[in-house]
């Protein structure tokens, strides 16, 4: 990813590779932990330890709703009155094309799936095992669940949140959040400042739980705070205001994620008994922090720490390019492996060692030819090339 920074940085191209890095390993997290629910505990010990560090995959929803917030910041940042340059229903459209062609193929791929499984379910001797426990691919739908997929409002209910790809409830979190953006989220900013849009993105957020009981909580609509997470980032590592220059130079960025990445992890101990999006908003605190310190790494032209390198390590960040893809994809690929797997009667050791060697490399392929299909032509990169 290019980024072309105002004043101080308008004579070169500042490369930010390690937020596609970012994207990538997030992604490639999120696939380990849909394939760990299927996983018992009739493994030897670094298997079981290697399974306790796939526990934490909300964090990973957390980490790309942060960094989301921080990409679409940027150009605010650079423009000359801290707003988009070209206009809300540019905005919109950009994003439209951007986000909905891969969702919606993927739903279409999803639900023809679904429709050949309920067939062989119905007319042969093969049986869809329908589990609540694992399984992210559900081919068992109404006609609600495709219209709210459809209209992408189904993360405001739990009854259709995790119907047919499970995974898609938070493009349809992200999806509204886009217009929250221009219409509050930026105004807000502009008026009160970085510390208030979050307090403010905070407040909507949680404001259902406590105040409408629990109402459209399915869909975490705290996730907004974490936006505004981003954002702040963004401000902070691209600002020319003062306050904002002082901060981002003086504040010890790596100690902060040192302190608050432990904060996270035990805050999502469920036996603390805590709301979860206490331990998502750390998370996403977490997040910024190491977005201002790599992006301040990167433009003070030092040798980049380990952590920078190999998130901008050219494999890494190739599969960053698609990580949307996979997002979308890997759901259908690892359930459907899943239950083909779970028939062949296989040992613990070897079902799982099985499973992680073949449903890995199989998500990573489908989900680049759906790229290369599905997504990459409606890239504006990919666009202006053509």
């Amino acid at each position: 990813m290019q980024i072309l920074t105002s004043r101080k940085y308008d004579e070169q191209r500042l490369r930010l590779h390690y937020l596609d890095g970012l994207r990538g390993i997030t992604a490639l997290y999120v696939v380990l932990v849909h394939i760990n629910r299927y996983v018992g505990d009739q493994l030897p010990l670094f298997l079981l330890l290697f399974g306790k560090t796939l526990r934490y995959g909300r964090f990973a929803v957390a980490i790309f709703i942060v960094l989301s917030g921080y990409c679409l910041m940027l150009p605010v940042i650079r423009s000359s009155n801290n707003y988009m340059s070209r206009g809300f229903i540019d905005y919109i459209k950009r994003r439209a094309r951007r986000i909905l062609p891969p969702y919606y193929a993927a739903l279409f791929l999803s639900l023809l799936i679904a429709v050949v499984v309920l067939v062989l379910n119905h007319f042969s001797i093969f049986k869809w095992h329908e589990s609540p426990n694992y399984g992210d691919f559900h081919p068992f739908f109404s006609y609600v669940d495709v219209l709210t997929h459809l209209l992408l409002i189904h993360n405001l209910s739990r009854e259709t949140l995790g119907s047919i790809n499970s995974p898609m409830w938070t493009v349809a979190t992200e999806w509204q959040i886009y217009f929250l953006f221009p219409i509050l989220l930026i105004p807000c900013w502009r008026r009160f400042g970085l510390i208030s849009v979050v307090i403010v993105g905070f407040l909507i957020g949680i404001a259902p739980l406590y105040l409408l009981n629990g109402l459209f909580t399915a869909g975490s609509p705290w996730f907004i705070g974490l936006f505004a997470l981003g954002m702040a980032a963004a401000d902070i590592g691209f600002s020319q205001k003062p306050k904002l220059i002082a901060i981002k130079n003086s504040y010890p960025w790596i100690l902060l994620i040192i302190v608050f990445s432990p904060i996270a992890f035990l805050t999502e101990w469920k036996k603390f008994g805590l709301d979860v999006w206490i331990s998502d908003g750390f998370c996403g605190l977490v997040t910024a922090f190491l977005l201002i310190y790599c992006t301040k790494s990167i433009m003070e032209s030092k040798k980049l720490p380990i952590m920078l390198q190999l998130l901008e390590h050219p494999l890494i960040v190739g599969l960053g390019s698609f990580s949307y893809s996979l997002y979308l994809t890997h759901g259908v690929v690892v359930t459907l492996l899943g239950h083909f797997l779970l028939s062949r009667e296989l040992t613990p050791v070897n079902f799982t060692v099985t499973f992680y060697l073949i449903a890995v490399p199989m998500s990573l392929a489908i989900a680049y030819l759906f790229f290369l299909v599905f997504e990459r032509p409606f890239l504006s990169s990919f666009r202006n090339k053509t």
